[in-house]
Parts: structure tokens; C-alpha cells; sequence
């Protein structure tokens, strides 16, 4: 008999999952399909919202804390989710029900001694459940940290919880060279370190500590189990109300100093922890903060225009019927929002991609392409050079009789597009349906939360890629802060943001989001240069002390 059968009709199924150190992409491939298949998450908090991004949309999702220990993150975006104390209780109910649970735990469920708990009750009553490995805190923290736990010598290493270390566990590792992996507390690894010394560790025995590991918050500290204490006082680390925050340490040659200055991967990324606005409408920054993200930053999307239908559609009704009828050789699109527009009309008439059929399709730059593409349009022209209304004219085909049976171009675009495209269309010798798609306007005022850190310097950095983003954000928020870096897209944005009082650090080489985010990584990795070869510590914008604001230049 299948010990493991269950013991009711139509119960449920449980998944342990191991949500990792808290670094979203650690999540395994396994772990999202059981996310996107279950019926009910129950998550610690601090990882509830690492995994609940990758359930279907209105699945049940509880935060759910360890019995006896504070939620280290309770302020991270996860108060408004009740936390429950009693999760095996939870986890059998749902399963009871028949539902598909996903129970997920920071790092791995099997060093997670609750876990294990939730696992043989789910047995003594016949639940089936399966077990998804994570990435565990003891060994992907000190990855982040870059503080190798093995090398080539292949020395022993030791996991020690400094919650539950009695004096025989203190005395082996004490006693030993092996490499001591302690998880504990900022306000606990201290005397985890006078532990180990008083086993018989020498005190100069190099020793790192990693606070919110593989995190952009992440911080890591150098020092020696002798040291430990005044090197986190002298950071002003403690005394702290943030003191009962879990820490990974470790003890060993593999943590020393000038190991670590060249194998520290992650926090030296160019714009680690910045925090950095983007103005533009979620759908548009997506590709952007993606970007962002990958050189360390932590991106914000405050929309400045909302998006609306045009106030007399009939225009743009007649020039989509002109698309299936055969009025156009070409359509040219010059925003995703452009894209949107004419796809939601295609929705409502019920046609897909296959209406484009014998029809040329041009886009303004690769966002705009992209999104053809993921409506299943490929499209025929796509600016060579600058992506913007004049790359794309300098690319486009002047109208030839002999070829072209049609003479008339379709483009649907904002209310207030310029007229540079239209004009260069007709010189060429077409004729343009030039029609509303859409109406931009200024987007409802962020957060209180959101304005107050825009104003009080509270921002890293912000990224302008338009003018319109400079006017609006500027009006629906105020002004950046003067210790803010400001970064714009191209000559006509930066100087908007200068007629506005800003002072522009960074320009993109061309009009592309995604160069005007690597411009931003260089600013921020020369900046990061600088302050190394000066001997200084390696802040962010916003660590600054406020002082006077930035005038402009002249």
C-alpha cells in the first residue's frame, strides 16, 4: 500500500517549494510551473512577493510568518496580506478541499525545520505532496557576496544556525578550519563570532556578513570575528530597530578582504540600489526596467500620460475597414501605443494579424517592432539609423506607379504627433490617411509616498524619454531634487528638462531607451571608479546630504 495515497476523496495536493534567498530570477523552472498550476499559495512573507507574480490571477495568496520569529521584511510591500501563524493547519485545509497548494519558504524547504513539520502531517493523513528544491540562503548569499565557500584546497564546511548552535555544535566548528557558514541576526552575529573565538577560532580569522543577500538591498560587511562588533557599530549598523534582520556569515579565508574586492560581482554592478524613476506607462517600461534591473538598479514606473480613446472614433473605424478593403499599400506605426489602438479595433471586429495580409508595415523603432511582433506582424521597415520619424523617412521608399498599385498610407498616431512624418510622406510622393488613434493626456498625480521622495531627493535617478515626460512628471509631481541624476533621451529633451530648472548628467548617444539606460550604467559605473581610486565609500546619489538645489545650465 502507497503510504503516501491519499486518505479522502478528491484531496488536494501539496507543493513544498523553495522560494530561494529572495533574488526573483533564482526561482527554478519547476517551482514556476507548480506556482502557475496551484490553486492556493501560501507564502513566508518575505518571499510572498517573489512567487506570487507567478500565479493566474485570482489565486488565493497568504502571507504566512515562522511560529516565534519576527518577519524580517514586514515593510517590504506585503502588510496588506494577513499573516497567519498556524500554516499546517492552513496547508491541510486547502488540501482537504482539493485544492492545489504551493507552501513556499524562503530558500530550501528541506533546511526549513517547519517544513519538514507541514511534510509529516500532510503524511499522517495521506496528502499527497512533492518537494521543489530552492536555491538555500547559506549557499546563495555568499554567491551574491561573492565569498566562494570551496576552492581548489576543497576544505570542509560547516552550516551552523546560530539559533539552535548549543555548546558542542560551537566547540566542533571552533575547533576546526573548515569553512563556518552561520546563519543568525545583525544584532546576533557578534556573539556568534565571540562563540567561535572562545572555541578556539583566532580572532583575526576573517569573517563576512550579508544583510537582505541577493537583494538590491543587499550590503555586505568585511571584517574579522574580532572586529565584527565595532566594524558594524563604526557602520552604524547597530544599535538599529532593523537588528533582528537575518544575516548570513561566513568564516574563513574565503571571506577575506581582498578576495572579495575582486570576486564581488553583484553589488559592484554600476547602479547597484539606485533607485530610478521611469515616467512612462507600464506597458512601455517594461523592456526598459528589465534593463535597469540588470545593472543593479531598482526601477519605479510612474506613469506621466494616460493613454484614451479619440473623441469622434469614426475616422479611425473607416481607415481600419480600409486596411481589409485594400485603400493602403502601407501603415506605419510610430508609438506601441499606435499598436494598441489599431489592435484593440481588430479585436472589436473580430480580426487578428492575417488582416495585414498584402499590406506593408513600418515601424518607428524596435519597441514598436516588438510589439508588432508579439501581435504576429512582422514588420517590413524598421528605421537602419535614428529610430524616429526622420530615421524612418530616410529609409522609406519614395511612391513609385510603376510598383506600388496603391498610393496611400494608413498612420494612426497620438493627437499631438508632430507633423515631420506626414510632411515627409507627402513630399515623397504618397498620399496619408493621417488619423487619430489615440488621445494623450497628463496622468492622474502619483502617491503622496511617491512625490515626497521625487522632491526630497528620495530618487537615484530619473529617466526622461521624452518632453512630455519632463512637463508632465514635473506637473503632476514637482520638481527632482537637486542630488538627482537626471538622464534624457536626446538634445530637444534635455533642454525641456533645463528650461524646467534640471541640470542633465547624462545624454544618450541615440534615441533609443535602451542606450539611454546603458548611458545611465556608465555614468554610474565611472562614478563608482571615482570614488574607488579616491579611497571614498561607494554611495548612491541619494545617500548625499541635501543641500541647495542644482541650477541648470546656462
Amino acid at each position: 500500500m502507497n503510504p503516501n495515497a491519499p486518505n479522502h476523496p478528491g484531496c488536494g495536493h501539496v507543493t513544498f517549494l523553495g522560494a530561494g534567498p529572495g533574488d526573483p530570477g533564482l526561482l527554478t523552472l519547476r517551482a514556476v510551473e507548480a506556482l502557475a498550476a496551484a490553486d492556493v499559495l501560501i507564502a513566508d512573507p518575505h518571499v510572498l512577493d517573489v512567487v506570487r507574480t507567478h500565479v493566474r490571477p485570482g489565486v488565493a495568496a497568504e502571507a504566512q510568518g515562522t511560529p516565534g520569529q519576527a518577519d524580517p521584511d514586514a515593510s517590504s510591500g506585503t502588510a496588506e496580506v494577513p499573516v497567519l501563524r498556524d500554516s499546517t493547519n492552513l496547508v491541510m485545509a486547502a488540501a482537504r478541499g482539493g485544492k492545489r497548494v504551493v507552501r513556499a519558504v524562503a530558500g530550501d524547504p528541506g533546511l526549513d525545520g517547519y517544513a519538514a513539520d507541514e511534510m509529516l502531517a500532510c503524511a499522517a493523513e495521506g496528502i499527497v505532496f512533492e518537494v521543489v528544491p530552492g536555491v538555500a540562503s547559506a549557499v546563495g548569499v555568499p554567491a551574491y557576496a561573492g565569498v566562494p565557500l570551496r576552492d581548489s584546497q576543497g576544505a570542509d564546511v560547516r552550516f551552523v544556525d546560530a539559533r539552535t548552535a548549543d555548546e558542542r555544535c560551537w566547540s566542533e566548528v571552533g575547533s576546526s578550519d573548515s569553512t563556518a557558514v552561520v546563519s543568525a541576526t545583525l544584532e546576533t552575529v557578534a556573539a556568534a563570532a565571540g562563540e567561535l573565538v572562545s572555541a578556539g577560532r583566532k580572532p583575526d580569522t576573517p569573517l563576512t556578513v550579508t544583510v537582505a543577500g541577493t537583494t538590491t538591498r543587499q550590503r555586505t560587511w568585511t571584517a574579522t570575528l574580532g572586529t565584527i562588533a565595532q566594524v558594524l557599530k563604526s557602520a552604524k549598523v547597530l544599535p538599529s530597530p532593523q537588528g533582528s534582520q537575518p544575516v548570513i556569515a561566513v568564516v574563513g579565508e574565503s571571506g577575506a578582504a581582498e578576495r572579495r574586492d575582486q570576486l564581488s560581482w553583484f553589488e559592484s554592478k554600476p547602479l547597484f540600489g539606485w533607485k530610478v524613476l521611469v515616467p512612462r506607462t507600464k506597458e512601455q517600461a517594461a523592456s526598459l526596467s528589465d534593463q535597469l534591473r540588470s545593472y543593479g538598479a531598482v526601477p519605479s514606473e510612474v506613469p506621466t500620460i494616460a493613454v484614451e480613446p479619440p473623441r469622434t472614433p469614426q475616422q479611425m473605424e473607416r481607415a481600419v475597414k480600409g486596411l481589409v478593403t485594400g485603400r493602403y499599400e502601407w501603415i506605419a506605426f510610430t508609438s506601441v501605443n499606435a499598436v494598441k489602438a489599431v489592435r484593440e479595433k481588430f479585436e472589436e471586429y473580430g480580426l487578428d494579424a492575417r488582416a495585414f495580409a498584402g499590406i506593408k508595415v513600418a515601424a518607428v523603432g524596435e519597441q514598436t517592432a516588438k510589439s508588432l511582433i508579439d501581435f504576429g506582424v512582422k514588420p517590413d521597415l524598421v528605421p537602419s539609423g535614428e529610430q524616429s520619424a526622420a530615421g524612418l523617412l530616410e529609409d522609406w521608399p519614395p511612391y513609385d506607379p510603376v510598383f506600388d498599385p496603391i498610393d496611400r498610407v494608413f498612420l494612426p498616431r497620438a493627437d499631438i504627433a508632430t507633423e515631420t512624418l506626414v510632411a515627409g510622406l507627402i513630399e515623397l510622393g504618397w498620399e496619408v490617411d493621417d488619423v487619430t488613434a489615440y488621445r494623450t493626456v497628463r496622468a492622474s498625480p502619483p502617491p503622496a509616498e511617491t512625490r515626497e521622495a521625487i522632491k526630497g531627493g528620495g530618487f537615484d535617478a530619473v529617466l526622461f524619454t521624452s518632453s512630455s515626460t519632463v512637463r508632465n512628471l514635473v506637473g503632476i509631481a514637482g520638481k527632482p531634487h537637486n542630488v538627482t541624476v537626471i538622464a534624457c533621451i536626446g538634445p530637444a529633451t534635455a533642454k525641456t528638462a533645463e528650461e524646467h530648472g534640471l541640470r542633465v548628467d547624462v545624454l544618450s548617444p541615440e534615441p533609443s531607451v535602451l542606450k539611454l539606460a546603458e548611458a545611465l550604467a556608465d555614468f554610474g559605473a565611472a562614478r563608482r571608479q571615482a570614488a574607488v581610486e579616491a579611497g571614498d565609500p561607494v554611495t548612491r546619489p541619494s545617500e548625499r546630504r541635501p543641500g541647495s538645489r542644482r541650477r541648470a545650465r546656462s
